[in-house]
Parts: structure tokens; sequence; C-alpha cells
């Protein structure tokens, strides 16, 4: 018999705030996280603009030795990790350990490292690129040092699937507690790509917004007006745990994770496939996985990335299953584009969407797309009864996860 999988710990780092509870006070008030790009000289970009997490403290959470020996995203991610471990009470040791895993995914990983190293080698040589290069680098970095910080012994793995890598991370954490492989899982993604390198590259294949003048209205999901998403920084993370074992140490509970969908486009390398074809079917395992009926869905935090293709085709997949009253929002208008860390955030924001029954907005959305004729919850945060909703990741490749999650009901309840 599969095993209930219980929502116990939250730990974010975010454009929006630094812990989960202040980026949801910066949701619900429709707060925008985008601003100037501080990371770098943009003198000679198109694009000015992203979603920085801004004075980061590192120290914080790392020995100074071991932060000049990690990437940002790694630090992001212990950061997130211990703010969720110690919100779900849970201490590791050597009587669990091996219980305890960690997934965590990223979608490009060190990226900052492989640029501040190449430029090393062009312009000092060989002898000065940095021993700690491929440690910093590779992006399953983040799962293994927060497990080496942690003391997480258990199943231990970084999925890389662009833009949906910490659903997918999340997904396979939750599968591994209910098929019974452990009992507590740390699970998540870990971003940090606000680079020169990433910029340019993103903004050459004209993928990223260009409005440098108004950088808070920049991120604008289903709007006519969208012209690109606003890259964003961060990380997110949440201890998933088999419901007895929860229990069973009287933690608290925000929520349970009851479904999973994971599909491919296999259809383009960056363009999702025609009517969101692979989006829906993400979407219809995700239900039938979690035994619940279309009826029975009240919220979708969507994909929602401020382009053309994507949010056209997430609402016509959208359309195709619910009914066309079901809310949805993206809350990248707010956080900007996390990229391999963005599922994890909005799988946080989901639950404190069940646990608060409020649903955030949409900001910036302010000309109607013909084409986008879902409600969006338009720039006002929302309250209502939310009893199941799901979190849509999209990523480049063709990679489709979705999670459905449910408030928590007692086992006999209705």
């Amino acid at each position: 018999m599969l095993k209930r999988v219980v929502i116990t710990g939250l730990g974010a780092v975010t454009p929006l705030g630094q812990t989960v509870l202040e980026l949801w006070n910066n949701l619900i008030t429709g707060q925008s996280g985008v601003d100037l790009i501080s990371h770098f000289d943009t003198s000679d970009f198109t694009v000015k603009i992203a979603a920085e997490v801004k004075n980061f403290q590192p120290e914080n959470y790392l020995d100074k030795k071991e932060v000049r020996r990690t990437d940002r995203f790694v630090q992001l991610a212990i950061a997130a990790a211990k703010m969720a471990v110690a919100d779900a009470s849970l201490t590791i040791d050597e009587n669990n350990a091996e219980e305890v895993g960690v997934y965590i995914g990223s979608g490009v990983g060190g990226i900052g490292t492989v640029e501040e190293q190449a430029r090393n080698l062009v312009k000092k040589g060989p002898s000065r690129v940095s021993p700690f290069m491929v440690p910093m680098m590779i992006a399953d970095m983040a799962a293994g040092q927060v497990a080496i910080y942690l003391g997480a012994k258990g199943p231990n793995q970084a999925t890389v699937t662009a833009c949906a890598s910490s659903t997918h991370s999340i997904g396979d954490a939750f599968n591994t507690i209910r098929w019974g492989y452990a009992k507590v899982m740390i699970a998540g993604g870990a971003e940090a790509a606000i680079t020169p390198l990433s910029i340019a590259g993103f903004a050459s294949a004209r993928a990223l917004s260009t409005s440098n003048e108004n950088p808070k209205k920049a991120s604008r999901p289903f709007d006519l007006k969208r012209n690109g998403f606003v890259m964003g920084e961060g990380a997110g993370v949440l201890i998933l745990e088999e419901l007895e074992h929860a229990l069973n140490r009287k933690a608290k509970i925000y929520g349970e994770i009851v479904g999973f969908g994971s599909t491919a486009d296999a259809y383009h390398v960056t363009s999702p496939a025609p009517e969101g074809e692979g989006a829906k079917r993400a979407m219809l395992k995700a239900l039938e996985d979690a035994n619940l009926d279309r009826s029975q869905v009240q919220y979708i935090n969507a994909h929602g990335t401020s382009t053309y293709y994507n949010d056209l085709y997430e609402t016509k997949a959208i359309k195709s299953i619910f009914d066309s009253q079901i809310a949805v929002s993206s809350t990248k208008s707010m956080t900007g584009h996390l990229l391999g860390a963005a599922g994890a955030v909005e799988a946080i924001i989901t639950t404190m969407t069940l646990t608060k029954q409020i649903i955030p907005p949409t900001i910036n959305y302010e000309y109607p797309d013909p084409e986008c004729d879902l409600d969006y919850v338009p720039n006002k945060a929302r309250k209502a009864k939310i009893v199941a909703a799901l979190s849509n990741s999209f990523g480049f490749g063709g990679h489709n996860a979705v999670l459905a999650l449910r408030r928590y009901v007692k086992s006999g309840d209705s």
C-alpha cells in the first residue's frame, strides 16, 4: 500500500524575501521583486532587469571558508534547506540519517563559477583555474552539499530538466516516500543564473523581456503586451514526510502531496507543443495519480512565464481539462522566473495557498489577451476555499511536470 506524503517544513530564499513568511506577505500584497540588475554592469546589454535576491548573506548559513568554495546556487540551497529543516522541527542524527534523503534540482548549476573560471583561463592561464571549480559548478552539488551539511544519508540525486527541475525533484521525492524508500525527503531546487553569459544567451534567443524602463511591470503573464520572461534567482526547499512518521513526532502539517504527472512534448528544444498537448497530459496524469476529479481542483499555480507561446498554450491546455472559471495565477509576475528553482518556490506558494486559503494574484495584468481568457486572479489576492490545487512547471527540451496538492485531511475525515 502506498504511503501518504505530507509537507512539514518550508524554506525559501527569493527575490521577494529570504523567509517563507516574507515571500508570502509580499506575494499577497502584489509586490514585484524585479529591478535593474546589480550583479554586473549591464551597459552593453539589451536586457538590464532581473529579479535578484538582494542582501543575501551566505555567512549566516555556511562557514566563511566554505562560502569561497561554493557557488551561489549551492549557498541559496543550503540556506533554504536549513530553514525548511528548522521549520519542520526535524532532527537528523545517527538514528534516522539513512531514512532522510535529499533531491534538489537545478537548471544550470554553477554557471557563475564557470564564467569566472573561464575568464581566469583566458586572462591568466590554466594554472589559475581554481581546484574547486568542478565541485562548485556541477548541478548535483546543491543536493550533495545539503546532505553533507545536514547529515542526510538517504537517497540523494539532482534532477536537471531546465525549468521543470525542482518540480521533478519534488515529484520524485514524493514517490520515494510513498514507495517506502525513505521516511523524509528534503526536496526542491536552487538557481543563481543572473550572470552576464546567461542574460546574454537568453537575450540573444529573444526570450527575455526588454522592458528596462519599468522593471516592476516587465513580468506580465497572460497579458496582451507581454514580451518575454524576467530571470530570477533563489531556492525553495520542502520537507516531505511519510504521514505516520510525521504524526508520531507530532509535526505540524502544511498540506499533502497527492499526485505527480510527468510527460515529454517530444516536439522542440524551446517551443512548447502546439495547443499545450504535453502540458495537458501532465496535468491529467497528476489528477489520475491523485485520484482527483477535475471538478475537485480549485486553483492552478501556472507556469505562466510571460512569453507568448507558453502563456497561450498553457491556457489552452487548462481550458481543455477544467471549467473556465478555475482560478489560475502566475506568481512569476512577482518573483520573476527562477528557472530550475521556480517549481519548488511555486510548490511552496501553492502549499501556502492551501494553508492560508488566499490565492496570490497575477500582477501587471492590464491588457486582456483574447486568446488567454481564463480567470488569472488579476492584480489582487483573493480569499477562496481551496481544497486541491495543481502546480505546473514546463522546461526547455519539452519537459513537463505537475504536482497535485491538497489540504491535509485526517484518515476517515471527508
